[in-house]
């Protein structure tokens, strides 16, 4: 045992952080942080944390470089102040889609941004839908890594769609779908798709039957829609009838929103990982799913050094 359980939240997506309180019936941790003149960033703890085991919840989302170098003070100053444990919990890991070289002379951000949270003071990684999976081996830490799937999954059967099939984007999330899809006992179809540009796909082929089946695109993020709508394009005209989606990391940046108002989808499930309010504020079409119990359960577990494997659906 680590000591006592404190949980703290940066101010990347504090309504988060105060979800997992509320299902772990604890009082959040007090900490200040605030931006000077120059943007520069000062982060205090304002309590004590010696001997605690402290869990700080900061997603690395929009504004991405800010929000991280916020995770990487506050574990500066939590190791600095004599905590037991601290876990970095990171609903969603920015710069995971640089996790290789594909072309020349690029870094593999992914990879540097770990080292970055091992070396600041990271005893262990929350994470969840990774964008691949072997960036869990980028960590020099121990990393336990959750699926939104059982969210998901409850979502979805309330909806309780008839004829369903359910799309991968691209061959990259066959793994996923094919798993949804299997709990589901739905069908299964793979978008063949070829990236021209970063955030610019072009739709190739369907592999699979979606003519006159009713369709849910699924897919770990959804940042600026141009493939989730080009993708609602292509299955449209493959004759699909409803045409729905879901996606685990709502990034939806930049054009996102109004390509999803104006789309012919009838509904986009996202989760909380990220912030969600002001997006449902300017999208009618989005629908929320709290990814707080799920979170909540695990850091639960890690503290109590019991199984977290039983939630990796």
């Amino acid at each position: 045992m680590y000591g006592e359980i404190k949980i703290f939240g940066g101010r990347a997506n504090p309504s988060l952080t105060r979800e997992i309180c509320e299902y772990l019936n604890i009082t959040q941790g007090n900490s200040t942080a605030f931006n000077f003149s120059d943007g520069e960033t000062f982060c205090q703890i304002d309590e004590n944390v010696r001997g605690s085991d402290v869990f700080i919840v900061q997603p690395t989302c929009r504004p991405v470089n800010e929000n991280l170098m916020e995770l990487l003070i506050l574990l500066d100053a939590f190791k600095r102040s004599s905590a037991s444990r601290v876990t970095a919990v990171l609903p969603y890991y920015g710069y995971a889609r640089q996790d290789k070289k594909d072309q020349p002379r690029v870094p593999i951000t992914a990879k540097l941004v770990a080292d970055l949270i091992s070396r600041a003071g990271a005893d262990r990684v929350l994470t969840m839908d990774l964008h691949a999976a072997q960036i869990q081996g980028f960590f020099d830490v121990p990393v336990d890594h959750l699926f939104a799937a059982p969210v998901l999954l409850d979502a979805i059967r309330e909806l309780a769609i008839p004829n369903l099939v359910i799309v991968s984007p691209d061959a990259g999330g066959v793994e996923r779908a094919r798993a949804i899809a299997k709990r589901l006992e739905a069908g299964l179809a793979i978008v063949d798709k070829r990236r021209t540009a970063p955030n610019v796909a072009e739709i190739m082929h369907i592999i699979g039957d979606v003519t006159g089946k009713n369709v849910l695109i699924l897919d770990d993020i959804v940042d600026t829609a141009g493939t989730l709508t080009k993708t609602v394009e292509s299955l449209a005209a493959q004759g699909a009838r409803r045409i729905l989606a879901a996606g685990v990391h709502g990034i939806l940046s930049g054009p996102a929103l109004q390509r999803i108002e104006q789309s012919p989808l009838e509904l986009v499930l996202i989760t909380n990982t990220t912030p969600v309010e002001e997006k449902l504020q300017k999208c009618s079409k989005l629908k929320a799913l709290s990814v707080a119990p799920l979170l909540g359960e695990a850091i639960r577990r890690i503290h109590e050094n019991s199984s977290v494997s039983s939630l990796f659906v």
